[in-house]
């Protein structure tokens, strides 16, 4: 238990914290954001986001620059981000502001890749992240940061920025899905 992983774990003990702010109606206020309106709690729970996907960014670089890289954490890496992303984005169709089917597919291919993943590790072998996953992870991450935001700033010139984002997201999600499984395949096919 290095202190990458340690980062990792602090990531999933964030996403409670974070629910609750979106599930709770707190009444803080809102601040007007051009069209719209920005809760309070959206604000802070969208920044507790930004913090815990910051943190995916921390324990990669300082486990590849300490050579602390360990199986444990090529495992809950993924996961942590996983859990993350799947809490923001069902708690977003929940408040009305992601459309379902996309946060489906967007879940449906993190629970395959899941699946790849534990059909290798039953195998003996840790599957890392490439780099079309990290791409996905990032426009993931920003797409569900500016819709927490209410699309601010660019709410103030009726630029749905957010849901550009959201479906560039889908897009590498769909693609970096496909090349994962034409990568390890074999990992399916050679499984006893």
């Amino acid at each position: 238990m290095n202190i990458p992983n340690k980062i990792t774990l602090s990531r999933i003990f964030l996403i409670p914290i974070f629910i609750i702010l979106l599930s709770v109606p707190f009444n803080w206020g809102e601040w007007n954001i051009g069209e719209t309106s920005l809760p309070v709690s959206h604000f802070a729970a969208a920044l507790l986001f930004i913090i815990a996907a910051a943190t995916d960014w921390v324990d990669g670089y300082y486990a590849r620059k300490y050579d602390l890289v360990t199986n444990l954490g090529k495992f809950l890496d993924p996961l942590a981000d996983k859990l993350l992303v799947s809490a923001a984005l069902i708690l977003l169709v929940e408040m009305g502001i992601a459309p379902a089917w996309i946060v489906i597919v967007i879940i449906s291919r993190e629970l395959a890749v899941t699946g790849l993943r534990l059909v290798a590790a039953g195998e003996g072998i840790v599957l890392a992240a490439g780099s079309m996953g990290k791409l996905k992870t990032a426009t993931q991450m920003i797409a569900i940061s500016v819709l927490l935001l209410h699309n601010f700033p660019f709410s103030f010139i009726g630029f749905p920025f957010g849901m550009i984002m959201l479906y560039a997201a889908l897009i590498f999600t769909i693609i970096s899905g496909y090349d994962y499984f034409v990568k390890n395949w074999h990992v399916m096919r050679d499984s006893k």
